[in-house]
């Protein structure tokens, strides 16, 4: 092929090609030992039962297109959060739903904002649209307000807002979020990520259902992947004024939710005991990792979701660490497209998990204050 032929090629907007593709955490290691897949911030504890059986059901039907309007999962989020189904789109994960949010209201040369930790996928569906990406600095690794609100220019069409943020845990409580919807021009979106939402614990803390409910420039995603179990079926929804729901309603594939998800996702809100469980282990072994890890002399940023962003010295010992893990099993998510080269960040896993991942940074430490001693 020479060059004129690639010349004369379809190419993409310049946009798409200043993407760098969403890197997902690992999923195996080159090693013998047992995996603990520690990585992707996947629930502790696993789906509830009758969300699996609730799937499995769905395997005679498989030749019959799902229902087109998501009728019976929207009713069954309705009622546990006591708000509208008209006014909850469900996607295929809370991805789907940020990109078709992005497509529908950020037009090319628009900006939309994010802030430096936030979650990568931001960036990425900005670009798509052939937005400009604007990044707000954070403060002690946690989103600002103010510093969100300075990057706020007539060109601004969205802003993004994890609540509580990927990777580092930490969150804004609902005074804040409500100072940063009240300040933002009304034309402005203000998108609030809440895909761990259920994890949080803080009495300050509110997911953004009311801003959502009451304002006209507010929407609230959440997802069935984190405490709910339901990765695998990518399954998402979100909460929107009326007007914003038919816009993205208007760009939603006509069967972009399939039966196995719906079913498992009605089952998943009604097994309201498991959901306390996978709630009380997190909070117990949030704690504990945080307290050992802390001990050992390596940082932790503090955390209301269900993983926590570990402190090293610098990139080469983070990496360090990371092969250390690895090679026994543990593997965990290294975050410098996060712009975080010198961090890991562990999701809380099983009691056997978490206890073989605190005893291996043990070794870790100690392997390295020998070598640091034969040094001196």
């Amino acid at each position: 092929m020479t060059s004129s032929d690639i010349a004369a090629a379809p190419q993409p907007r310049a946009s798409v090609l200043a993407i760098e593709p969403y890197v997902p955490g690992k999923a195996a290691a080159a090693t013998t030992a047992k995996i603990f897949k520690l990585s992707s911030n996947e629930s502790a504890l696993g789906p509830s039962p009758r969300a699996i059986d609730a799937a499995k059901s769905a395997a005679d039907a498989l030749a019959i297109y799902p229902d087109g309007s998501v009728h019976a999962l929207r009713e069954a989020i309705a009622a546990r959060h006591g708000v509208d189904a008209a006014q909850i789109t469900c996607g295929a994960g809370s991805d789907e739903l940020i990109f078709l949010l992005t497509y529908a209201f950020l037009s090319p040369g628009d900006e939309g904002i994010y802030t430096k930790h936030g979650f990568s996928i931001y960036r990425i569906a900005i670009l798509a649209a052939g937005g400009t990406p604007v990044v707000a600095h954070e403060v002690g690794l946690t989103a600002d307000v103010d510093a969100i609100l300075a990057k706020v220019t007539p060109k601004t069409k969205i802003v993004f807002l994890a609540n509580p943020n990927n990777p580092t845990g930490t969150y804004l409580p609902a005074r804040e979020i409500t100072r940063l919807a009240e300040s933002l021009p009304p034309h402005v979106l203000l998108i609030l990520d809440a895909a761990y939402a259920e994890f949080v614990t803080r009495a300050d803390y509110e997911p953004g259902l009311e801003l959502a409910r009451t304002r006209n420039n507010v929407v609230m995603t959440r997802t069935f992947s984190k405490i709910y179990g339901l990765a695998a079926l990518r399954l998402g929804w979100c909460y929107a004024p009326p007007a914003i729901t038919d816009a993205i309603n208007r760009l939603r594939g006509p069967f972009n939710i399939n039966t196995p998800a719906m079913r498992a996702g009605i089952a998943a809100l009604a097994d309201e005991p498991h959901i306390a469980r996978s709630i009380a282990h997190n909070t117990q072994w949030l704690a504990w990792l945080r307290d050992q890890i802390t001990a050992l002399g390596i940082p932790v940023t503090p955390s209301v979701a269900n993983f926590l962003l570990l402190h090293f010295n610098d990139a080469d010992e983070a990496r360090a660490a990371d092969a250390f893990l690895s090679k026994r099993g543990l593997i965990l998510r290294a975050v410098e497209t996060y712009s975080l080269p010198q961090c890991l960040r562990l999701t809380v896993g099983t009691e056997e998990a978490n206890r073989l991942v605190v005893a291996a940074l043990a070794g870790f430490v100690q392997a390295k204050t020998a070598k640091d001693s034969q040094r001196g």
